[in-house]
C-alpha cells in the first residue's frame, strides 16, 4: 500500500481545527483534516453559544461546527474520519499511525485534539450534557440566571467556576468529596468569603434529574462524614443521600489534553499533558511547539481560556506559522538539490 504525502495535517475538527483549516485551505495547503472519535469537540456538547463573535442571537455549537466544517471543504480541505494513535515525528517526513489502520505521512502537523473534561460518573450525566450540565461556567453561566447552581470539585478551577456562576446564579453551592480544597489559599477564600457561595463537605453527586426538554431540575448527593461517600458506598457502609431542587449542574473536576500519541516524541508538555508552544526571536507568542513542523492550537495548549474564540484564534496562528514553515522548506529543498519529494509522490 502506498500513501500520498500531505503537506498539512490538522488533527482535531473543534473549533481549533476547524479555524486552522479554514485558514490552510485558502492557502492552498490542501490539509487534511483527521476528525477524531468525537468529531467536533466539546462545542457540539453545548446547544447555544451566545459569546461567540458574529451571533448576536447566539448560536447552537452543533450548527457553529457544521458551518466551519462546510467553510472549510468549500475552499479545498479534506476530511477524514480517523484519530491519531502513535507519531513518529523525529524525521522530517512525519509518519502518523491512525486508529483505523493506515499510515499517513506529512510535512507539517498542527495538533488541535482538545482537551477532555472530566466527568463524574453521575447518574444521567451522559443524558444532560448541554442541558443544564455543563464543564464550563464562561461559555453556559448566564442561562442559569436566578437558578441554584452546584459546583462539583476542589481545586481552583473548581473555585473560579464558583465565583463566576455567583454573578448569576441566585446561589451556588460547592460539592467537594473531602473536608479540605485543593484549591490554592487565595482562591479558596475568595469563594468562602463570597455571600453566595456555599459548601457541602465529604459529599459527591450521585444523580442528575431532569430532561434534555425541562434541563436539570434537582440532583441527589450522597455524604459521609469521613468523606468519599460514593466509594463507602460501594463497599455497604451506610451514607445520607439527599435530593436537592438546582437548575445547574458544573463539572470542574479538571481536563485532560488528548495528546497521549505525542509520547516519546520530542514535542514538551507539562505535566498533565499540555502542549508548549514557543515565543519567536523577539519573544513573541506562535504555535510552534519543540518540534519543527509541528504546531499546537486549541485547548492541547491552553489550560486556561479554553474558549471556543481563543481556539479559532490559535488555530489561525497555527495555520499561519505552518504556511511559513513549509515555505521556507521548499526554499531549501529547491536550493538544496535539483530533485526533491514531490506531493505527487507516494511513500511506500
Amino acid at each position: 500500500m502506498t500513501e500520498d504525502i500531505h503537506d498539512l495535517v490538522i488533527a482535531g475538527s473543534g473549533v481549533a481545527g476547524l479555524s486552522a483549516a479554514v485558514y490552510a485551505a485558502r492557502a492552498d495547503l490542501d490539509p487534511l483534516v483527521l476528525e477524531g472519535d468525537e468529531p467536533g469537540g466539546q462545542l457540539t456538547l453545548t446547544t447555544d453559544v451566545e459569546n461567540y463573535l458574529g451571533f448576536p442571537d447566539g448560536v447552537g455549537g452543533m450548527d457553529l461546527i457544521q458551518r466551519g466544517k462546510e467553510q472549510a471543504e468549500q475552499f479545498g480541505a479534506e476530511f477524514r474520519h480517523g484519530r491519531i494513535e502513535d507519531a513518529d515525528v523525529d524525521d522530517q517526513l512525519l509518519e502518523l499511525s491512525l486508529s483505523i489502520g493506515d499510515t499517513i505521512y506529512t510535512r507539517s502537523l498542527i495538533v488541535a485534539t482538545g482537551a477532555s473534561a472530566r466527568w463524574v460518573g453521575a447518574e444521567n450525566e451522559n443524558e444532560l450534557m448541554g442541558h443544564g450540565l455543563s464543564t464550563c461556567a464562561t461559555c453556559d453561566g448566564a442561562f442559569h440566571r436566578g437558578d441554584d447552581v452546584l459546583v462539583v470539585g476542589g481545586g481552583d478551577s473548581a473555585m473560579e467556576e464558583a465565583l463566576f456562576l455567583a454573578k448569576f446564579a441566585d446561589s451556588v453551592t460547592v460539592v467537594h468529596r473531602r473536608e479540605e480544597l485543593r484549591a490554592s489559599e487565595i482562591m479558596a477564600d475568595r469563594a468562602r468569603d463570597h455571600k453566595d457561595v456555599q459548601f457541602r463537605w465529604n459529599t459527591e453527586l450521585e444523580a442528575i434529574h431532569g430532561s434534555q426538554e425541562e434541563g436539570v431540575t434537582g440532583a441527589t448527593l450522597v455524604s459521609h462524614p469521613e468523606g468519599y461517600p460514593r466509594k463507602k458506598a460501594e463497599s455497604g457502609v451506610d451514607v445520607e443521600r439527599e435530593t436537592v431542587d438546582v437548575g445547574g449542574v458544573f463539572y470542574a473536576v479538571g481536563h485532560t489534553p488528548n495528546t497521549q500519541f505525542l509520547d516519546g516524541t520530542g514535542v514538551e508538555r507539562d505535566e498533565n499533558g499540555y502542549i508548549f508552544t514557543r515565543n519567536d526571536a523577539a519573544g513573541r507568542p506562535t504555535a510552534r511547539t519543540a518540534v519543527e513542523g509541528v504546531f499546537a492550537a486549541g485547548d492541547v495548549a491552553d489550560p486556561r481560556y479554553r474558549q471556543a474564540i481563543t481556539s479559532a484564534g490559535t488555530g489561525s496562528m497555527a495555520a499561519l506559522d505552518a504556511e511559513e514553515f513549509l515555505e521556507a522548506l521548499q526554499d531549501s529543498s529547491d536550493s538544496a538539490a535539483p530533485a526533491t519529494v514531490t506531493k505527487e509522490q507516494s511513500v511506500p
